[in-house]
């Protein structure tokens, strides 16, 4: 008789919907230049100059450096902003924060010590969403499509027309 077989459940088979714990991660001296756009969290140490977009958390550690947009529904933010936040739900600006830029949030936590350069405008998940739609998706599409390389043409062979035969004119 097999006990182990007994007191080992079945595991199910991992899916993409399982795997919500997964991070990217821009590490302490990586650089990305363009616009990042993720379904799971992010955790940001290094510089990021663009469009951060993340459907889940977003982790701001105290030596990244953003400047663009930022877009997710969930912020812990320690570095340094320059551009536009766009939260969901809540944003927590620890006391080693600094951002210049304006804030588009429906709850916030600020501790003592956070720099803020900008404006506050309280929002719903709604607005959230409209902001979303116009901002984030309409400069993915606005984005330059790569150009397909052009057909060869294959060259016209030369026609030349035939003589008109002269015609008799009436007297």
């Amino acid at each position: 008789m097999n006990l182990n077989k007994n007191l080992v459940p079945n595991k199910p088979q991992k899916t993409m919907e399982q795997n919500v714990n997964d991070v990217s991660r821009i590490s302490h001296g990586a650089a990305i230049r363009g616009d990042l756009s993720s379904s799971t969290d992010i955790r940001v140490d290094g510089q990021v100059d663009g469009t951060l977009f993340s459907e889940g958390k977003i982790v701001v550690g105290e030596s990244a450096q953003l400047s663009g947009r930022l877009f997710c529904t969930n912020v812990d933010f320690w570095g340094k902003m320059d551009g536009d936040i766009f939260v969901k739900d809540q944003l927590s600006l620890k006391s080693s924060s600094v951002v210049n830029g304006n804030i588009h949030v429906r709850k916030i936590q600020v501790e003592m010590g956070a720099q803020i350069n900008g404006s506050f405008k309280m929002i719903n998940e709604q607005e959230y969403e409209q902001l979303v739609a116009t901002m984030v998706r309409k400069s993915s599409a606005s984005a330059p499509a790569r150009a397909a390389a052009p057909k060869p043409v294959a060259p016209k062979p030369a026609v030349q027309e035939a003589p008109k035969p002269a015609t008799p004119q009436a007297s």
